[in-house]
């Protein structure tokens, strides 16, 4: 950290210090707002970041915790500036919330950019909100804290407990099985999400912001909290203090996110039992902050780092509020000892470890010893091989252990209302052993990569008791997902990945341990498919559709726009103030 700041120093004096006539329209402008002169002359200019809307149920609460948050600002000195950006809300937002990520990002850094603003508070939560807040303010530099909106409370029907999503894919099943009623159907769509706040899965996004927070993104123990608990409320105001601090000790992310503190949130995330959109989400923050992060290094911290949090849907019984309850992500940081490098610093100007010796554990069942893991590797496992050149991943803590390693004929659907004829059939002709693949739902095929991946079980062998099959695509699948579900196949299929040139009928192995995935087809019969096959039309012609699909990066380098990354180009300059 550098020299504390004069006021004279600060970014928002170039707005509001000069004597000359845009500054005085700057002045007259606040003043118009009915603010006083003194409420912000001397003090540093706080952005709120707000991802709140009426479309995002995981931030509903965000239009009242904003005020504490500005709360905390006035109460430390600062002035706060509200800032408005997309909620991308997960549910209602379509075809993908992947889509419009980057967007989110470019957003955030030019709100920063062109507003006269010091620092940021950035409030977020619901899956891609946490990676496009982050990515944007990296991008920009300046200070920021992270403030998580806290999982939702457990659901619950007829005395049973409810995981988000988890149990919604797993009761679908059941009913398309004939297994439940209608009347059971409705009351578990009634029961399974009932506060604000988001899932409360280790989905991605609990996944997301316990990353953010092992980045040193968030003040300690944040990411952990309720969005209903009264605790939240004090972090919100807590957040507001420590960032007007931040902006006069000029702590800027670079300090923050260094090669160290990406580590230490892969460590975290893979002992978590981690959402697989961590992964893409985890390269595109790194590569933002210039810190080189390739999937051959998750899978390296993942073998030697157990899942410890036995949250669904890695675990088998617990969710989000029990995790708070048994200590939280600080509780599961100690737990992980000394694979925690101490040199990553947090958003306190202090180790990311500092204090962990102090910290109690509530529930060794909830977050387990590293002698009783949940699963003796990381959550998650980077494949190669001639089906996936550049990785696929699959969560192996989350499928039977019977297909880690398998053989089977694959079936072929090049799009979901393809696969779906098949799936809804209850007498299609497929075998336990069968290895269904969808493909062209990339981040250009999907588009936007959407979250399809987690391929429902046919009827027809969910009509056989079969409730696990080995799925393929180059689709994500949400992270309260779970099954034998390979994903994210780069080079996808709709660019002319290996993928592309699959056939059904031909033989795919998959071999976890081994960590390869393989269809069984000579070189010369793959080098004569490939020479037959045509690129399929793009699907956008104008507008951010077709400046996704020209600038969008393959899976393996975190689905970034290739112009955003640090290696494009030079920094950003500031605006001209004329």
């Amino acid at each position: 950290m550098t020299a504390r700041k004069t006021y004279e120093q600060l970014r928002s004096a170039r707005w509001m210090l000069p004597d000359d006539q845009r500054s005085f329209g700057h002045r007259s402008r606040t003043m118009q707002m009915g603010y006083a002169p003194e409420d912000w002359q001397g003090k540093p200019i706080i952005a709120v970041i707000n991802t709140w809307s009426d479309a995002q149920p995981c931030h509903m609460h965000f239009r009242e915790r904003v005020e504490w948050v500005k709360r905390g600002i006035l109460q430390s000195g600062g002035f706060p500036m509200e800032l408005p950006a997309l909620s991308l809300s997960e549910n209602f937002v379509k075809p993908t919330t992947m889509l419009y990520r980057n967007m989110l990002a470019m957003e955030t850094e030019e709100l920063l950019r062109s507003h006269p603003v010091d620092g940021a508070v950035l409030m977020g939560g619901c899956d891609k909100t946490t990676p496009g807040l982050v990515m944007g303010a990296v991008s920009m530099g300046i200070p920021f804290i992270y403030l998580p909106a806290g999982p939702m409370l457990r659901g619950n029907y007829a005395g049973k407990t409810l995981g988000s999503g988890t149990d919604g894919f797993k009761y679908w099943d059941e009913r398309r099985a004939g297994m439940i009623t209608q009347e059971e159907w409705q009351g578990i769509e009634g029961g399974i999400a009932r506060s604000y706040g988001h899932c409360m899965t280790m989905g991605t996004a609990s996944t997301m912001t316990a990353i953010a927070e092992a980045m040193g993104l968030t003040l300690p123990g944040a990411s952990s909290i309720p969005a209903a608990d009264a605790n939240h409320q004090r972090m919100s105001a807590a957040c507001g203090r420590r960032i007007v601090d931040m902006v006069w000790e000029d702590l800027t992310p670079d300090q923050i996110i260094t090669p160290a503190a990406v580590d230490n949130a892969v460590t975290v995330a893979m002992a978590t039992g981690c959402s697989t959109n961590a992964i893409i989400h985890l390269i595109a923050m790194a590569r933002r902050a210039g810190v080189p992060l390739e999937l051959d290094d998750l899978d390296r911290i993942g073998r030697t780092t157990p899942v410890l949090a036995n949250i669904r849907p890695s675990g088998s019984t617990y969710l989000m509020e029990d995790f708070f309850y048994a200590g939280g992500l600080r509780a599961l940081m100690k737990q992980l000892g000394g694979k925690l490098d101490p040199t990553a610093i947090t958003v306190m100007g202090k180790p990311l470890v500092d204090g962990l010796d102090q910290v109690k554990i509530y529930n060794d069942d909830v977050i387990r010893p590293l002698s009783n893991p949940v699963y003796h590797e990381g959550s998650l496992a980077v494949l190669k091989g001639n089906l996936c050149p550049d990785g696929a991943v699959i969560k192996p803590a989350a499928c039977d252990p019977k297909f880690h390693h398998h053989c089977g004929p694959a079936l072929v659907a090049d799009s979901y209302a393809e696969l779906k004829k098949i799936i809804d059939d209850p007498d299609y002709p497929l075998t336990p052993d069968t290895v269904l693949v969808l493909r062209n739902a990339g981040p250009q095929g999907g588009p936007g990569m959407p979250e399809w991946g987690m391929i429902p079980m046919p009827k027809a062998l969910l009509k056989l008791g079969l409730r696990d099959m080995v799925r393929i695509s180059d689709a994500r699948m949400s992270g309260t997902s779970f099954g034998a579900c390979v994903l994210h196949v780069a080079p996808e299929s709709y660019v002319g990945g290996p993928l592309a040139l699959l056939r059904t009928g031909d033989m795919v192995e998959l071999d976890i341990p081994a960590r390869s995935l393989n269809m069984l087809v000579s070189e010369e019969e793959i080098t004569a498919r490939r020479a037959t096959w045509v690129a399929p039309t793009r699907h956008y012609e104008r507008g951010y559709g077709f400046m996704f699909s020209s600038h969008i990066e393959q899976a393996d380098k975190g689905c970034d726009f290739d112009f955003l990354t640090t290696e494009f180009g030079g920094k950003t300059p500031e605006p001209a103030i004329n």
